[in-house]
């Protein structure tokens, strides 16, 4: 249980980078600042699963 809750924390860790990187891109380019806010939104959510993720890896892995 302890390694699929650090699995899937790296996994969301990659995403929100993923995620990030998209954002900074769009906003070089000048992009489009409807799609530079669901890119935001879309981070901040990643981010939240894998605050969530790496909280229980925790909480299993001290059990």
């Amino acid at each position: 249980m302890d390694s699929g809750f650090k699995f899937a924390a790296i996994i969301a860790m990659i995403a929100v980078a993923i995620v990030l990187l998209l954002g900074l891109r769009n906003m070089m380019r000048n992009g489009d600042g409807n799609t530079s806010n669901k890119l935001m939104r879309l981070r901040i959510m990643f981010q939240f699963i894998a605050v969530v993720l790496m909280v229980g890896a925790l909480y299993f892995a001290r059990r």
